[in-house]
C-alpha cells in the first residue's frame, strides 16, 4: 500500500505537528509531501494531483497546526482497509469556541429567493465508534486516491471552494453528491 502524507501549510509548521508527525507509526510505503500556499484549497488540489499523478493508493491528509498520537496512520489505514472510502480522525478547534471540527448537516437551504450554505456541528457524536457525518475538517483525514478521482472526474479541482464553504467542507459536499460517505473514527 502506497500512501502520500499531504501537508499543506502557510510558510511554516508548528513545532508540536513536527514532533506528531516525527514519532507517528507508518505502514506500507509512504512519501512526505508538502505545499505552501496562501491558499489552503490550491495547496490540496496541488497534494490531489500528485497523489493521482504518481499512483498513490491513498492520501493521508494532515494540517500542519494540529497535534495526533502516534497510532493515527494505523487507526485510520485500519479504517479504510474495512472498506471505507474516506475517514477522519476526530478532533477540535485549537481556539476559542472550542467545538468539533464535524459536522452533522452541511449543504444548502433552499429559500424562495435565496440559497443559504449551512453546516452545524455535530456535538451530540457517538463516542469512541466511527460514525457516519455530513461533514468533516481535514486535520487528519485518510482516503483512497479513487476517491480523489472520482471527485477530479465529475466536479473538476476537487477543493475548489464552493459558495459559503472552505476546501474541506467544498469536498464533503462533493464526495456525497457521488453518493459515497463520510466517517469520522471519534476513538482516534
Amino acid at each position: 500500500m502506497r500512501t502520500l502524507v499531504a501537508i499543506p501549510c502557510m510558510d511554516m509548521m508548528h513545532t508540536s505537528f513536527v514532533i506528531s508527525l516525527t514519532g507517528m507509526r507508518m505502514k506500507g510505503e509512504t512519501k512526505f509531501v508538502y505545499s505552501v500556499s496562501s491558499l489552503v484549497y490550491d495547496s490540496r488540489n496541488g497534494l490531489a494531483r500528485r497523489a493521482i499523478a504518481e499512483k498513490f493508493d491513498r492520501v493521508l491528509w494532515l494540517d500542519s497546526d494540529m497535534e495526533f498520537r502516534p497510532d493515527l496512520f494505523q487507526r485510520l489505514s485500519d479504517d479504510l482497509d474495512e472498506g471505507r472510502d474516506m475517514v477522519a480522525a476526530f478532533y477540535v478547534t485549537r481556539k476559542d469556541e472550542i467545538k468539533p471540527c464535524l459536522f452533522k448537516k452541511c449543504g444548502y437551504e433552499h429559500h424562495e429567493d435565496h440559497v443559504k450554505p449551512v453546516a452545524k456541528t455535530y456535538y451530540d457524536y457517538p463516542k469512541d465508534s466511527i460514525f457516519e457525518c455530513e461533514g468533516v475538517g481535514f486535520g487528519g483525514v485518510m482516503m483512497n486516491v479513487s476517491l480523489l478521482k472520482e471527485v477530479e472526474e465529475k466536479f473538476g479541482l476537487p477543493f475548489a471552494p464552493m459558495l459559503g464553504f472552505g476546501e474541506d467542507l467544498s469536498f464533503c459536499l462533493r464526495v456525497r453528491e457521488l453518493g459515497k460517505k463520510i466517517w469520522c473514527d471519534s476513538r482516534i
